[in-house]
C-alpha cells in the first residue's frame, strides 16, 4: 500500500465497498482538481488485489464536499444498476446528524420544492423545483444548537441545508446558506449517520454507520 491512501472501510465484499468518508474530501472530481474519495478507493483496490489497468468502482450517490459519512460504491456494473434504482425510486434509508442554529421543534416533516442554480440551490416560491421532503426529530438542544437526526425522503442538492436555512436553523458552519458559527476544518456540523439498503446480489437488508469526526462536540455525539 506504498502511497496509497487506506480508506475507511466499514464492509467490502465482491459487490459492494462501504466507507466513511472525512469531511473535506470531494465524492468526485471537480474543476479544482483535489484528490477525490472515489479514486483513493479504486487505487486502494488495484493496490489490494494486484489488478492491472483500470479498477470499476460505480459511483452510485453522493454527499457534498464539507459533510462526512457513510458512502457506498458499486464493485460491479451490475451491482451499481441496481443500487442506482434503489436510490432513485427511494428504496433506500438515509439518516444524517446536523447541529442547526436555535432550537427546533421535537419533530417535523418539512415538504419544499428546491431549485438549484449553479454551485447553490433555494426554495422555489411557485410550482418550479423539484419536492424536497424530510422528517426530523431534535435529539438534544444545548448553548443555543439543536442536535437534529434527519431521515431524508428525498435527495435534493443541499437538500438539508437549505431546508433548515429557510427556517432560521442554518447548519452550524453553513455560511452560503446563514451560520453564524464556524466549525471545524471549514467543515458542516452535518453527517451521513446511517444508510439501509437491499444488498444488490444477495438481496438482504445491509445497514452501515458511522461516528462523525472527532470534533464534534461531545455532548452531541
Amino acid at each position: 500500500m506504498n502511497n496509497v491512501k487506506t480508506p475507511d472501510i466499514i464492509h467490502m465484499d465482491n459487490h459492494v465497498m462501504v466507507v466513511r468518508k472525512p469531511a473535506g474530501i470531494l465524492v468526485q472530481g471537480d474543476k479544482t482538481g483535489d484528490e477525490t474519495l472515489l479514486d483513493q478507493c479504486r487505487l486502494y483496490l488495484k493496490e489490494r488485489f494486484n489488478k492491472p489497468g483500470n479498477v470499476f468502482l460505480g459511483l452510485v450517490h453522493r454527499i457534498d464536499r464539507p459533510v462526512s459519512g457513510v458512502m457506498v460504491f458499486a464493485r460491479t456494473s451490475k451491482a451499481a444498476g441496481r443500487l442506482v434504482t434503489q436510490f432513485r425510486t427511494r428504496e433506500v434509508e438515509k439518516k444524517y446528524w446536523a447541529l442547526v442554529q436555535g432550537k427546533v421543534q421535537e419533530s417535523a416533516l418539512l415538504v419544499d420544492r428546491i431549485s438549484r442554480h449553479g454551485p447553490t440551490s433555494h426554495i422555489a416560491r411557485n410550482s418550479e423545483g423539484q419536492n424536497a421532503e424530510l422528517f426530523y426529530r431534535r435529539l438534544r438542544w444545548q448553548d443555543g444548537i439543536s442536535w437534529v437526526e434527519i431521515d431524508l425522503h428525498t435527495g435534493r442538492h443541499h437538500q438539508i441545508r437549505v431546508q433548515f436555512s429557510q427556517r432560521g436553523h442554518a447548519v452550524i458552519g453553513d455560511f452560503r446558506y446563514g451560520s453564524k458559527h464556524k466549525f471545524p476544518e471549514r467543515s458542516l456540523a452535518l453527517h451521513a449517520r446511517k444508510i439501509t439498503f437491499e444488498h444488490p446480489v444477495l438481496k438482504e437488508p445491509m445497514t452501515f454507520t458511522a461516528e462523525p469526526e472527532e470534533y464534534w462536540p461531545a455532548a452531541f455525539r
